[in-house]
């Protein structure tokens, strides 16, 4: 079989499944090596090879949610070989991504919008009359149905009824357990062309025999209903096929062409095995949902640090405040392990919640549990916070709440890209009136700034860096006081560096390859500024370069600029090193980082040519 170029129509159903273990061979030997999404990916692998059998990609909008679980499409679509760059810098994204690939529809790395692209697809297909030739294919796993964008999609779906197969991946948070043997041989029947046929003809004969059979029928099916999954969507108007064995590909095959034909939107609940095919990530365990390289003999990881993570620390930091002060709740949206919630989770479960991927919920219930007297840490990757951005302004700072706002991965992310990078926070938090903004450069002052967040009483935000902070040989941190800097190394240059949490470890490395001293100001707030600071330091120093894993647009740079031109100093010169007006690709962090020009090396050499 060539793999290039792969023509799944055209295998019968022992060919299909051999290509099943082919695929998943490819994804381990693959992933293994370069690190990315697994378990999700390996559970569908039939779903996917069977939406390629039933479906023409190159007609139909397939649509995948997240689209972490893609990598099977990206080997069927012409990427057998070049998937061996999965993730490298200049190789293939791990989401979808069309300047990539034509067969990747949308751009896809944040979860739960796939159903609203689908409906924007089928109204598309509609005003162009396309609605003969072309449905949309939209894949959503589980656990994106937790949040409320969804449903807003499957509202305006029901209502309108624009043709469109969803296929429901159920691998890990059943939306309702099949109960028994009545509800699995129920399914199996409702699953299949016979009922979807006796339902059509059923409901045109009783037609004709007014209002009364029409209540006896539906009152009939309901009761049928009440014992599947199905009866949410169907009551939002839409068709339910399921729950069926998502991986038994001939079933599979079956009800898509079943779905397809219906020519109105359906949901087809498929149940699959997170991790099928590599037993030792088969299940729940959410460390293979993505990784680093491991052995695939026995899963051990590959990639060994002994440096200390932000996250680890943020941990310790709030474990140490939580058993001290038992008004310190907190709330991360579906990442426990990776923003280091899972331990504040199993040590204080009445007062620490996952609440899934659901950021808006999260900030606004935060909000009200700040009103009611607590404390709470809302903890969210720099990206995804974007999500929840209405309810920081509306629900948080409006009522000058005092939330503390913890930003996981800001900065480059490396490996996950454009959708993942954490460069915005700065720039679209700055805005918000009663927001303030710090961030600690090193363990100590990490400790420190959780303290001053635990006794601040108004919104509040500190951003730190995926991995270890940047090591230094500056002072010691002091604690920390609202709008105060510290000024770790001072002499009579006319060159200043500002660093802003892990920027003051660049500003550092950047320094220490200069032939002359320059001065190293941790600028610690960047909202409010230590204006005072800042004046004294105009005096002496006319040129100052600043520091930060942030967007240069309304960043650390931005704010300073500000200042300066507020106060009419107009002789100091402002270069920033943040990053420009672009969106960040993936790959290797440092790679990533040399594409932009911001290695200490490269900024020593733009500081002193």
């Amino acid at each position: 079989m060539n793999k290039i170029d792969i023509n799944v129509k055209s295998l019968d159903i022992k060919e299909l499944e051999s290509l099943c273990a082919d695929v998943r061979e490819r994804i381990l030997e693959v992933v293994s090596k370069n690190g990315g999404h697994l378990s999700s990916t390996l559970g569908a692998t039939e779903l996917i090879i069977a939406m390629h059998k039933v479906f023409d990609a190159k007609v139909n909008p397939f649509i995948f949610d997240v689209s972490h679980q893609s990598y099977a499409h990206k080997l069927l679509t012409n990427r057998w070989d070049e998937f061996e760059s999965l993730r490298e810098f200049n190789g293939l994204c791990g989401y979808t991504k069309p300047s990539e690939s034509s067969y990747d529809y949308f751009v896809a790395g944040h979860s739960s919008t796939s159903i609203s692209l689908g409906v924007g697809a089928a109204k598309a297909i509609a005003l162009k009359g396309e609605s003969d030739s072309r449905v949309p294919v939209v894949m959503i796993g589980d656990g994106s149905m937790t949040a409320g964008m969804v449903y807003e999609a499957l509202n305006e779906l029901g209502d309108r009824k624009y043709p469109m197969v969803i296929i429901l991946n159920d691998n890990e948070m059943s939306i309702a357990k099949p109960i028994g043997a009545l509800s699995k041989m129920l399914s199996s029947v409702m699953a299949g062309s016979f009922y979807q046929k006796f339902k059509k003809h059923t409901e045109n004969f009783v037609d004709n025999f007014g209002e009364g059979a029409r209540y006896m029928a539906k009152k009939f099916e309901e009761s049928l209903k009440l014992i599947t999954p199905g009866i949410m969507f169907e009551e939002m108007g839409i068709e339910y096929i399921g729950p069926v064995d998502g991986h038994d590909m001939k079933s599979l095959i079956e009800i898509l062409e079943l779905a397809k034909n219906l020519k109105k939107p359906v949901i087809v609940h498929a149940q699959t095995l997170k991790g099928k095919g590599y037993e030792i990530a088969e299940g729940k365990e959410e460390k293979w949902h993505g990784v680093s390289p491991f052995d695939v003999s026995d899963g051990s990881s590959l990639k060994k640090s002994s440096a200390k993570s932000a996250t680890q620390i943020f941990t310790e930091a709030l474990l140490h405040l939580a058993r001290k002060n038992e008004k310190i709740v907190g709330a991360t949206a579906a990442m426990p392990s990776g923003t280091g919630m899972k331990e504040l989770m199993e040590e204080f479960p009445e007062r620490f919640w996952d609440v899934a991927i659901a950021e808006q919920h999260a900030v606004t219930s935060m909000s009200a549990l700040a009103k009611e007297g607590f404390k709470p840490f809302c903890t969210i990757y720099s990206t995804f916070l974007q999500r929840g951005y209405d309810q920081v302004i509306h629900d948080t700072c409006l009522m000058d709440l005092p939330v503390v706002f913890a930003l996981d991965r800001a900065g480059i992310v490396g490996e996950d890209g454009e959708t993942h990078q954490g460069v915005f926070d700065i720039s679209f938090l700055r805005a918000i009136p009663n927001m303030t903004l710090f961030a600690p450069r090193d363990e100590k002052s990490f400790h420190q700034a959780m303290a001053f967040a635990e006794k601040y009483e108004h919104p509040c935000s500190l951003r730190y860096p995926r991995g270890s902070f940047i090591p230094t040989s500056l002072p010691d941190s002091v604690e920390f006081e609202l709008a105060k800097s510290q000024l770790l190394r001072s002499n009579e240059s006319n060159l200043l560096f500002i660093g802003y949490g892990n920027g003051v470890g660049r500003a550092y490395e950047t320094a220490e390859l200069l032939d002359e001293e320059v001065s190293i100001l941790d600028l610690r707030f960047v909202k409010p500024l230590d204006t005072r600071m800042l004046q004294e330091l105009s005096i002496q120093h006319k040129k100052w370069y600043v520091f930060s894993d942030s967007s240069k647009a309304g960043g650390v740079a931005s704010a300073i600029l500000e200042f300066l031109a507020s106060e009419k100093v107009l002789d100091v010169e402002v270069v920033s090193f943040e990053y420009g007006d672009k969106f960040i690709t993936h790959g290797n962090t440092k790679l990533v980082e040399e594409s932009l020009g911001i290695l200490p090396k490269q900024l020593a050499k733009v500081v002193k040519p």
